[in-house]
Order: C-alpha cells, then sequence, then structure tokens
C-alpha cells in the first residue's frame, strides 16, 4: 500500500531533506506532498486523502501543536495521525506533544531508518525483519 504523506514546516531546506529521507527510507510513498505552514496544511488536508502528516512544532503563526489543536476539531481530520518533528527532544516536551494530540514525534535531524521505523510504527507496514528498498546515503543527493 502507498501512504500520502503530509510534511508541513517553515524551513524549505528542512522540508527537502525530510523528503528525500522519506523517500530514502524504504516506505512506499503514493503521494508526497509539502507546505510551509499549519494554515496551508488545514487547507491542503481537505482538498487531498492524505494517510499521515509531519509537522514542525516550532513554525511561525500556528506551531505544531495549534496545527494539531485544529486537526482534533474536525471530524475527518483528527483521525490523521501526526509524527511532530522537532529539534527538542526534552522529555516534557515530547509529552506535551503526545498528551495534545501527537501520534508520536521524530527528533531532527533523523536518518531513512528511523524514519522507516517511527512511520512503520505510526501508520502500519513492514515489520523489523521485512527488506528495505533503502540502500545507503548514495540515494541522498543534499
Amino acid at each position: 500500500m502507498a501512504y500520502n504523506i503530509l510534511i508541513v514546516d517553515d524551513s524549505l531546506p528542512m522540508r527537502s531533506v525530510i523528503k528525500k529521507t522519506i523517500k530514502a527510507s524504504g516506505v512506499n510513498v503514493g503521494k508526497l506532498f509539502e507546505v510551509s505552514n499549519g494554515r496551508d496544511a488545514l487547507a491542503l488536508l481537505k482538498k487531498e486523502w492524505l494517510d499521515l502528516v509531519l509537522v514542525d512544532y516550532n513554525m511561525p503563526n500556528m506551531n505544531g501543536l495549534e496545527f494539531i489543536a485544529e486537526m482534533k476539531k474536525d471530524e475527518l481530520l483528527k483521525s490523521i495521525p501526526v509524527i511532530m518533528t522537532t529539534v527538542e527532544g526534552s522529555r516534557q516536551r515530547i509529552k506535551e506533544f503526545i498528551e495534545k494530540g501527537a501520534t508520536d514525534y521524530i527528533k531532527k535531524p533523523f536518518t531513512p531508518e528511523e524514519a522507516r521505523d517511527k512511520l512503520y510504527k505510526v501508520i502500519g507496514g513492514a515489520t523489523d525483519g521485512e527488506a528495505s528498498s533503502y540502500t545507503g546515503d548514495e540515494a541522498l543527493d543534499f
């Protein structure tokens, strides 16, 4: 099954890195969308079928937690899993992410293997023993 994934991050270079990392992870991606803020993400979620959202915590105008709060108000959107992407790793902050509705979190920067494991944990998919199409860093051109 191919998964449609949305990346929400105000940094264009970070969105590019996350996109390339996901592509190199071996996860079967259908469509990979990217937007620079929570408002555009909410608009896209109303137009496109998405299986998962990766959202940055620190963004201007609408941070990741505010974005999740808006998603949870909508009957159709509230069931879509959200992984908070962040450079913050304190237990208190992570606990806050989960309590406020994030399905899980991943600390930036992350490797293709970490992305694969986290995505499969959240949306299902290959188990630890299954092969991945990831062949190494040569797939990354950044």
